[in-house]
């Protein structure tokens, strides 16, 4: 994949003409630039989401923060994702449409579990869902760092950023069941 050999700035149509074999006037038939065939790409990359609801908010979270999409599509993602965001800290539109296509559906599906979760009174009901994304996914994202760097990880790292998680903001009353 040229985006991930070379970056976006640096991958021209005229490449993407040459390596795909087609010419580029087909490519501006089904893209309007490089940016809109650079998002497609990564939508592809981008595999949707399984629903995670065993009906125990804590179980889900954990799977959620856990799943890893298939080998070959994590590589190239891991690949791409420097050259992301590189390119989205200079082309704020494309950070924009980066963020709503790829970035949001996994933040979203983590804010039904934790919606879940008040619900059902195990997290109480003033809870900053924001501020609880960014505790949850930071770890994750810095776990990907890690993995980048061959690094060694703390084992059972979902599940330990989960239970942290539980125990600061989790309701000490028993739990309504669904």
């Amino acid at each position: 994949m040229l985006f991930a050999e070379r970056g976006i700035d640096a991958t021209s149509m005229d490449a993407i003409s040459e390596a795909s074999g087609v010419s580029k006037a087909t490519i501006y038939k089904h893209w309007s630039d490089k940016d809109a065939l650079c998002l497609e790409v990564l939508a592809e990359l981008s595999e949707d989401l399984p629903i995670f609801d065993s009906g125990d908010p804590r179980t889900d979270l954990i799977a959620l923060l856990n799943h890893r999409p298939p080998e070959k599509q994590s590589q190239m993602q891991s690949r791409m994702v420097p050259h992301l965001m590189a390119y989205a800290s200079r082309n704020s539109s494309f950070g924009e449409a980066w963020r709503a296509r790829v970035m949001d559906p996994p933040r979203v599906r983590l804010m039904q579990i934790l919606k879940r979760a008040i619900s059902d009174g195990q997290l109480p009901h003033d809870l900053d869902l924001g501020l609880s994304v960014a505790l949850l996914i930071g770890p994750m994202m810095y776990r990907h760092v890690l993995l980048m760097t061959k690094a060694k990880l703390p084992d059972e790292m979902p599940e330990r950023v989960v239970n942290a998680f539980w125990k600061a903001y989790a309701c000490k009353e028993k739990p309504r069941r669904r």
